[in-house]
């Protein structure tokens, strides 16, 4: 499940690139497979490293991969190790909901950008999510949950009041919409229900065939429906 549109990133070869946040490595694999790459994977958690690892190396064992190097790193975003200016696109998809400091989180975001380069970010789309807030107060109360809504112009503000242009956005992920919604009516920590897994499975599917029919449904009703607000930056040259 990619969120951010690697056409809007600028990469070209030899190009360094971090997804902060990597999660399970869906960003981290997709940038890997661009050509002559170097890419660092970094989350808070560790299982979530060696989550990513497992399946960077499955890629590389079908040779899938077209990066010139990657490696993982376990690391807090507000206090990211590198120096500054080090990366040419920063990656950083569905991280800052999480984060009670979300303003330091963005200073470091800005500050290992090179200038002249791509900051891409993504959070939660207010409206979808307030609805998730409001059907469970697990959603938002668990280790580690959302600790924030925001809106676009809020989200935009402070990053752009920072320095960086904003070049556009777009939402994406309209077809897993409802299903947050379905699996915050009934708990989100349940794994019991019939209708909940009934649509997981319709996600799996689609993540791993990418049918033309859904591919379609959710391009049509990501304006209006879409889960993440994904945005593009470009630091000041």
């Amino acid at each position: 499940m990619i969120t951010m549109d690697f056409k809007r990133l600028g990469l070209r070869a030899g190009d360094r690139v971090l997804d902060i946040g990597c999660g399970e490595g869906r960003h981290m694999v997709r940038a890997c497979q661009e050509k002559d790459t170097i890419c660092t994977g970094a989350d808070f958690g560790f299982d979530n490293l060696e989550f990513t690892r497992n399946k960077l190396r499955f890629h590389e064992a079908i040779d899938d991969l077209s990066c010139r190097d990657w490696n993982l790193s376990c690391m807090d975003i507000t206090a990211m190790p590198f120096d500054s200016e080090s990366f040419d696109v920063v990656l950083c998809s569905e991280v800052l909901e999480h984060i009670p400091e979300d303003e330091t989180a963005i200073d470091e975001l800005i500050r290992i950008v090179k200038p002249g380069r791509t900051l891409a970010v993504s959070v939660p789309r207010a409206w979808p999510e307030r609805i998730c807030w409001k059907l469970s107060d697990e959603y938002f109360n668990a280790n580690m949950g959302h600790v924030r809504i925001y809106s676009q112009k809020e989200i935009i503000d402070k990053i752009q009041s920072r320095g960086p242009k904003f070049l556009g956005s777009h939402f994406a992920h309209s077809i897993h919409t409802p299903y947050w919604w379905l699996k915050c009516l009934v708990g989100p920590n349940r794994t019991d229900s019939p209708a909940v897994n009934l649509y997981h499975t319709l996600l799996v599917w689609d993540l791993m065939e990418q049918p033309k029919i859904t591919r379609l449904i959710d391009r049509m009703l990501n304006p209006v429906l879409g889960k993440s607000l994904v945005m593009y930056f470009k630091k000041p040259a």
